[in-house]
């Protein structure tokens, strides 16, 4: 699996550990956030500083987390972009819709944040 699934008491991270997310990964992440969700957790911290490389699989991918994420009442954070990642982000403007962090000390931070906020979280 190219996937590491944290689980926290407020969110779960999920970290990609392919230096590639591309068509050939980017379903199973898919799949994995969809199970996610399904067993009802709504906050999500995508990791993917290990990724060098992102296609248009992964980046929808990435707004399939941000979808079900917002669905649930959640949260949606990604974390750890590299520097042609954060281009391919930018580039397709979803900088402008995702909350986004440098690292996921950052995002943990953010995400607690945010559930102090929210009711019932």
């Amino acid at each position: 699996m190219d996937f590491e699934i944290i689980k926290q008491a407020d969110h779960t991270r999920v970290k990609v550990l392919s230096d590639k997310l591309d068509t050939n990964n980017a379903p199973d992440l898919k799949s994995e956030l969809v199970v996610t969700t399904g067993n009802g957790e709504r906050n999500i911290i995508l990791d993917v500083s290990k990724c060098r490389y992102c296609d248009s699989s992964g980046l929808s991918a990435i707004l399939v987390a941000n979808r079900l994420c917002e669905d649930a009442g959640g949260t949606f954070i990604l974390t750890g972009l590299q520097p042609d990642v954060e281009q391919i982000i930018r580039i397709s403007m979803l900088h402008t819709v995702l909350s986004i962090t440098k690292t996921p000390e950052e995002a943990e931070t953010l995400m607690k944040d945010r559930s102090e906020q929210l009711p019932n979280a």
